[in-house]
This record gives structure tokens, sequence and C-alpha cells, in this order.
């Protein structure tokens, strides 16, 4: 019998998550809310930790370098703002936690490639997310066809101000 933590955790668990190890290089989708406007900032880099892979809140260190900083975030992977993750490039690792990446820069920060499945591995159905998507990409295509039209009417007013200017004047 399952107890009532799991089933409530089952309600919010995704239906399928890639299968992420350290050492991959991902690209993670995330959904970004600024103001009453959404988008989706995609943030790339290496996975220097996994942690509880079987649980609710199983999540990833990535790491990257940015303008020669080291930037890392923390992704839930079963959270609502990260909409995919695509594994660009698996390496082979020995560790589950990558803290000694941090100090290693240029040749010496490279880790030897393995080949994998790159399709097999990325190809996840959740129609959730496809639908968040496409439910953003809707409302994005709505207000730019609203501001088109604005645009438009806008132009056509102009149009019509300055044919009474040209018959205005014509009838001086």
């Amino acid at each position: 019998m399952q107890s009532l933590i799991q089933k409530v955790e089952a309600k919010h668990l995704k239906s399928q998550v890639v299968d992420v190890k350290t050492g991959d290089t991902v690209r993670v989708h995330q959904k970004i809310k600024e103001g009453n406007k959404e988008r989706v900032q995609i943030f790339e880099g290496l996975v220097i930790r996994t942690s509880r892979k079987s649980s609710l809140t199983s999540s990833i260190t990535v790491r990257r370098i940015a303008s020669g900083v080291g930037v890392e975030k923390s992704f839930l992977l079963h959270g609502p703002n990260v909409l995919k993750i695509e594994v660009t490039k698996r390496s082979k690792v020995r560790r589950n936690y990558l803290t000694y990446m941090r100090k290693l820069t240029g040749k010496s920060a490279r880790l030897s490639g393995v080949d994998f499945d790159k399709h097999a591995v990325n190809t996840i159905r959740d129609t959730k997310a496809e639908e968040e998507e496409a439910k953003l990409a809707e409302e994005a295509e709505v207000a730019h066809k609203a501001a088109e039209e604005a645009k438009a009417a806008e132009a056509a007013e102009a149009d019509k101000k300055f044919e009474e200017a040209v018959k205005a004047h014509d009838e001086a």
C-alpha cells in the first residue's frame, strides 16, 4: 500500500523524464516569467551533480562558463518551470559529484566523450509540457497579430489624414 506522501507526490510527477547522468552536457529549457510575459530560456552546460533520482525532488546541478565566470544552476527535474532537457553529449565519469571541475579551465576541463544514441535518450513525450509550449507560442502569435492589426489601423488612419490634408490643400 502506498503511503499518503507517495500518493500526493504521484500527482506532481512528470510522466517521463530524460535519464540525465553526471558528466552529461545538457540543454535545459526553462520557463521564465517576467511581469505578465513568459518566455523560454535555454541554459546549456555540464551536469556536475545528480540528486535523488527516483524522487519528486530529483534535481541536477548544471555548470557553465558565462563571460569568464562559472555559473551553476540547480533544476528540479519534475518542476513545472523545466519544460525540456536535452542531452547533447555524454562523458565518462567515475563520480557522482564533479566538484573538481570548478578548478579546471581550458583543455584540462575536457571530459572524454562516450558514444550514445542521442535520439533514444532525448525522445520523451510529455504531453503537458508540449501543450504548455504550444499555448505559449499561440499567445505570442495572438499578441503579434494584435500588434500588426493595431499598426495597420494606425497606418490607415495616417493615410486618411494625409488624403484629407491633400484634399484641403487642393481646395485652397
